[in-house]
């Protein structure tokens, strides 16, 4: 067949058939009288492909050595797959840095940013983590309590896998950007320092099983539409006191509202649940809004 035929056959433009038969990757199997190219069933075979290892990115010398049977497909191929994969979590990456910016009012400096933190090292993402507690932990009194907290907080790291989904990926720039943002830093400052100052006292429960016990209580309260508030803030507050060995009353009940008016911060349970997301655990429930209604509650008992 001439060329012309080829290219029908092929789909292929007549221009790109030439090219490839003057590299010598599809060559004719003939010349006509007239010195024109003539291609048989094998130029079909060779040049569909050649077509197909293009179409998946191969250049024109890698082909030539598959062709040649100077390379392995079967390595070449594997080679090959590797590359993309780097190549794809890249393009991941950078799409996510302009999801983010996408719907925030960014400007270029913010979008240079944003790529650089999509595309931050395991090492520089907890570079970034650890300078985030070396700036909160800053001034904490010294103990064994507070320094089993410190470590048990650095301990976690943010451990995006070498092939993260688009979700984690999100999560990461996410968390990085509210690990900036100083109004959050001052107060988890705050917490820490009242948490740990010399001789601070513990009146809102951190035993898992007595917060576990509050959010399911609250939480049915809340969701049920308790009619009577009240009773389920003198439910939880007796239990509290009796937890801590003291007298349920005005000066207790002051005391728990001003430590959960402190220690109420929507960021930092979303900081938990982007590691979760990040390191791919179960998801955490979300429980601020709880504490918030009983805090809300509390309040109305003591007339405020």
């Amino acid at each position: 067949m001439n060329i012309g035929e080829l290219s029908r056959l092929t789909g292929l433009p007549v221009k790109t058939i030439r090219y490839y038969s003057d590299v010598g990757l599809v060559p004719e199997a003939e010349r006509s009288r007239a010195g024109y190219r003539r291609y048989d069933h094998g130029s079909i075979v060779r040049l569909e492909f050649v077509r197909t290892l293009r179409e998946l990115g191969f250049d024109l010398a890698t082909i030539r050595q598959v062709l040649d049977r100077g390379a392995d497909l079967r390595g070449v191929a594997a080679a090959h797959a590797d590359a993309l994969g780097a190549q794809i979590r890249v393009l991941r990456l950078r799409r996510a840095a302009l999801r983010a910016v996408a719907v925030r009012d960014a400007t270029p400096a913010d979008l240079e940013r944003l790529t650089k933190i999509a595309r931050a090292s395991a090492d520089e993402r907890q570079r970034i983590v650890g300078e985030f507690f070396d700036s909160i932990f800053a001034g904490i009194a010294d103990s064994d309590e507070s320094r089993r907290f410190t470590e048990g907080m650095r301990s976690v790291s943010a451990d995006l896998p070498d092939e993260p989904t688009d979700e984690q990926v999100d999560a990461w720039i996410e968390l990085a950007e509210m690990l900036r943002q100083e109004d959050f830093r001052d107060k988890l400052r705050q917490m820490g320092r009242r948490s740990f100052e010399p001789g601070a006292r513990r009146v809102v429960p951190t035993d898992m099983s007595q917060i576990n016990w509050f959010v399911e209580r609250v939480g049915e309260a809340q969701d049920g539409g308790a009619p009577d508030p009240a009773a389920v803030v003198d439910e939880v507050m007796g239990r509290w006191a009796e937890a801590a060995g003291r007298a349920d009353g005005p000066e207790l009940r002051d005391e728990v509202i001003e430590a959960l008016e402190g220690a109420i911060e929507p960021r930092a349970e979303r900081y938990w649940q982007l590691m979760a997301t990040i390191n791919g655990w179960p998801p955490i429930p979300a429980t601020t809004h709880r504490w918030a209604w009983f805090l809300s509650a509390l309040k109305a008992t003591r007339g405020r």
